[in-house]
């Protein structure tokens, strides 16, 4: 036991261990004390963002970009506390990073869209897009994927790099969109009580809008069939129901009036040519 006592006070008394606890020990001290300080400065900022409006993805991102950038602070001086070459420490760190960065080429692309995807905000959660040639609503947005909730209920991943190199449509961006249905008569039935008809069942509907204005247009005098453009305004969220009560009636309402909606059809003339 005498030993064991005699051990520890030479130990202590021993002045390279005496400085060297200190350092270990004030090397600590800086990386508790810098972490909760980042970690409180990343807070401040994202309450900052939030209060702006900014996308949840880019307020994550940002914090955490700032929490590291705060944090080093602490962590090089703990780092020179304890005698280490910062210099060759950062070099180390480098060289890491380099080789990690061509291991993880294809996911950092993915991150650097999804930096941009927050950046640009071309859709929201909750959102009804069509991205990489699939079309849903979106469930979540991340720095490497987005998730989309397709009609028939599935879920798709979809890397961010694919998103952002493609063209996207936002149908839900809007308030209000147009409704485009083509509607085809007989050339046989009379172009004037189709537009009217045409007109009038849009104009019935308690949910297309007044402004603006529902519009009948003749497009296409077309091989089997004379075509018209229907186009009426309703709010977003009316879209499907609309078209589909005006598809109904429309059809309704032309049969009513002696109105017919031809079939392809072809003309085949035979001609007799005698033998003689």
């Amino acid at each position: 036991m005498e030993k064991i006592k005699s051990f520890f006070n030479e130990l202590f008394q021993n002045q390279a261990v005496h400085d060297t606890g200190l350092q270990l020990a004030a090397a600590l001290a800086y990386l508790v004390i810098g972490h909760f300080v980042a970690k409180f400065i990343a807070r401040m900022v994202s309450k900052l963002l939030r209060r702006k409006n900014t996308a949840d993805l880019l307020v994550d991102f940002i914090s955490k970009v700032v929490y590291v950038a705060a944090f080093s602070v602490p962590l090089m001086a703990a780092l020179e506390v304890t005698g280490l070459n910062v210099t060759t420490v950062m070099a180390i760190l480098g060289a890491m990073g380099l080789a990690i960065g061509l291991a993880l080429k294809d996911s950092l692309s993915n991150f650097a869209a999804g930096v941009i995807i927050s950046i640009l905000g071309p859709f929201r959660t909750g959102d009804f897009v069509e991205v990489a040639d699939l079309s849903g609503t979106v469930t979540d947005v991340s720095l490497f994927s987005t998730i989309l909730t397709t009609t028939d209920n599935k879920l798709v991943t979809i890397p961010n790099n694919s998103i952002i190199s493609n063209p996207i449509t936002n149908f839900t961006a809007k308030n209000t969109r147009r409704i485009d249905m083509t509607i085809g008569i007989s050339y046989n039935d009379d172009l004037k009580v189709a537009r009217d008809i045409l007109t009038r069942v849009m104009n019935a509907n308690s949910r297309v809008l007044k402004d603006p204005a529902a519009t009948v247009v003749l497009m296409d005098l077309a091989d089997s069939s004379i075509n018209f453009a229907c186009r009426p305004w309703v709010n977003k969220e009316d879209y499907w129901g609309v078209r589909d009560e005006l598809l109904e009636a429309f059809k309704s309402e032309l049969e009513a009036a002696g109105c017919s909606f031809p079939y392809p059809q072809q003309d085949v003339h035979m001609h007799t040519v005698s033998s003689g």
